[in-house]
């Protein structure tokens, strides 16, 4: 249904400036300053009269084609185009440049344009909202999602991006910089891990991370590290889409890497001791009030994802998003059955969001065989490994990979069980570089190589207090 239609239907009339629309055109047929001026804040949309329209159009052909503008050469353009007679002929055009106010005011006419078109997009969205909210087939998750999306197009529509001078842009930067020198040093989310944060700088906003690797390798443990170190270390909110795993499954994996005592225990497998239970009460205080907020919907469609990532960043000021995983998504409904055009559609829905709502998309994947019957290359995955879909490796601002040599049988040392790699495959904004760290997998917890010698060597200084006060206690002495 069309403005005119709608506007009957309600008694009034759709909102327009017939006149000022009549001022601009006539402004741009004499002046060439007010050409390039209307050209840069108008689309033929801005204009409500058909033939005002066309005009537009005309005009905008015209100056495609580097050529002027008079009332000769829009006459000649609108009846190459075939609309000179449908918008008045030649006398119409004599008549707009009669109808000049000021071209002092040209500014002030084209706020006025934009307005009224603003008010036009609004009625047309807020129309198409109604009538899709009476429509039963449609989702109530995709009708909010398109209903957010209509109405922000509408306002985004008159919003301008200014040209910016590079001495401003550069005093912005140093202030940035200045406050990085008080602060973590960081302009991220923080990962928690020293060595990588040195290369990302934290996560960045409007990014998305792909954090792939084979199943069973440490993705969703790596993953609720990240999680668990933003918001209880320092205080970012995150939310957790988990897609694989239930939510109750996945605070107890959290419970074990706080609190350092056995999965086996957590689960209920083997009965915790009193002075177990005190340990895991203290331990988990601060994870019990972290700003973490778990989704564990099956299957969800994507549309469905961006309707709550937007509720969570508006209600929560959710500032990290993690996904586990992207191939358990579901793509658009007319795109299900070709598996790599529904994977591209998800992975660029995931970048689109990111960018929309400002804040880092950490989405894990799953790798193909190809990462492990591979020879050559010490057996690390590369980029043409990510699954289903090559638009993943191209929409993604950083790719990570978790390598375990010993996963895929390249060690046999008992020792170097441990050994992890976190290798950085694509970093748009930065360096790539390979990231030793250890992984205990009896405490679902990475750590680097310098936090587990420091935690070996408190370790060893603990047994060598207690052999000493052992022999103390043999010799007769006591404390």
């Amino acid at each position: 249904m069309n403005l005119n239609s709608i506007g009957l239907e309600m008694g009034n009339k759709p909102p327009q400036a017939l006149d000022v629309e009549e001022a601009v055109l006539g402004a741009m047929l004499l002046e060439p300053t007010c050409v390039d001026l209307a050209m840069e804040e108008l689309v033929s949309q801005s204009f409500y009269d058909p033939r005002h329209k066309m005009v537009f159009e005309a005009m905008t052909a015209l100056v495609l084609d580097h050529t002027s503008v008079d009332i000769i050469t829009v006459s000649a353009k609108l009846k190459q185009q075939g609309n000179l007679e449908a918008v008045g002929g030649s006398v119409m055009l004599a008549n707009l440049s009669e109808k000049v106010g000021s071209a002092a005011h040209m500014e002030y006419y084209i706020k006025i344009l934009k307005q009224k078109a603003i008010q036009r997009d609004l009625i047309k969205a807020s129309y198409e909202i109604l009538k899709d909210s009476f429509d039963d087939s449609i989702s109530v998750d995709d009708l909010m999602d398109n209903a957010q999306s209509k109405v922000y197009a509408a306002i985004q529509s008159s919003t301008k991006k200014e040209v910016q001078e590079i001495g401003a842009l550069i005093n912005e930067a140093l202030g940035g910089l200045q406050d990085q020198q008080t602060s973590t040093g960081l302009s991220g989310v923080p990962s928690g891990f020293v060595s990588l944060d040195r290369i990302t700088m934290g996560w960045q906003k409007s990014d998305m991370i792909i954090l792939a690797a084979r199943p069973s390798v440490g993705k969703t443990a790596f993953a609720l590290n990240l999680a668990r170190n933003a918001a209880v270390e320092h205080h970012f909110p995150v939310a957790f889409f988990s897609l694989e795993m239930s939510a109750v499954q996945l605070a107890k994996r959290l419970m074990v890497s706080e609190s350092g005592l056995s999965a086996d225990k957590i689960k209920g497998g083997v009965k915790l001791e009193d002075y177990e239970w005190e340990q895991l009460e203290y331990k988990l205080k601060n994870l019990t009030k972290a700003p973490i907020y778990i989704d564990d919907t099956p299957s969800m469609p994507v549309m469905e994802f961006r309707t709550k990532a937007k509720n969570l960043v508006k209600n929560k000021q959710v500032a990290l998003i993690i996904v586990d995983y992207l191939q358990l998504m579901q793509g658009p409904a007319e795109l299900r059955g070709m598996r790599e055009q529904e994977v591209a559609a998800i992975s660029r829905t995931l970048k689109q969001t990111a960018k929309e709502l400002n804040i880092p998309i950490i989405a894990l994947s799953q790798l193909s065989r190809a990462a492990v019957q591979r020879t050559g290359g010490s057996g690390k995955p590369q980029l043409s490994d990510l699954r289903e879909s090559g638009s993943i490796e191209q929409d993604a601002d950083m790719v990570l990979f978790i390598h375990r040599p010993d996963y895929i049988g390249l060690s046999d040392d008992p020792a170097a069980k441990e050994n992890t790699q976190i290798i950085i495959a694509k970093h748009r904004n930065g360096e790539t570089a390979d990231i030793d760290m250890l992984f205990k997998s009896e405490q679902i917890r990475f750590m680097e190589l310098s936090d587990a010698l420091d935690a070996q060597a408190l370790q060893q200084s603990a047994f060598d207090s207690a052999m000493n006060s052992s022999s103390f206690e043999d010799e007769g002495y006591s404390a």
